[in-house]
Formats: structure tokens, sequence, C-alpha cells
């Protein structure tokens, strides 16, 4: 199932995180472990956020994933299963087809 993956990090946190280097090292190891067709990153709501879409093989492994963003980052998190537009409109023509 594809799916978006946000975080929102704790400024204090991942203040304390950058120049150590604690921060690009837990995302870049996320994307090596999730491979995502999209990632992004800026501010959302006033603090460090990313985002990113990626195929989830099973729900087991969220804790695994996100380990690092909530332990080390205090992050705020939320998964979302999501579609392609070709998705959408395979989805689209059942609805129809129904």
């Amino acid at each position: 199932m594809r799916v978006m993956l946000r975080a929102h990090m704790d400024t204090a946190a991942t203040n304390e995180a950058i120049p150590t280097g604690a921060l690009p090292q837990s995302i870049r190891r996320l994307m090596d472990t999730v491979k995502p067709e999209a990632a992004y990153f800026g501010l959302h709501e006033g603090v460090r956020s990313c985002w990113m879409v990626f195929d989830l093989q099973d729900s087991a492994q969220l804790p695994s994933l996100t380990w690092d963003l909530f332990q080390q980052f205090n992050a705020e998190i939320e998964v979302a299963p999501v579609m392609n537009a070709a998705e959408l409109a395979a989805a689209m023509g059942a609805l129809q087809s129904s």
C-alpha cells in the first residue's frame, strides 16, 4: 500500500540534532529503508517537517520506521494511504461501473 508519512519534529530537539549530524543521519536511514518515490522537507505549522510517499509492505514496519523520529526528535507523525493519478482514475472507473 502506498502511504504518505508526515512528521512534524520538535524544534528544540532538531536544533540539538543538526550540529551533531543526528537529524540528517536519521532522515537518510529512513529514506534508505523506505526508498520513497517522493520526499519533501520544510516548515509546517512553524516546525520542521517532512513528507514521504512510499510503499508500505506491512503495517508492522511502522514502529521501527518511525522510532528515531519519535525517540530523538519528539515528532508528531501521521501515516495515511494515498494514490497516484493512475490509481485514482482506476478507482473512479470502478465506482462508475458499480
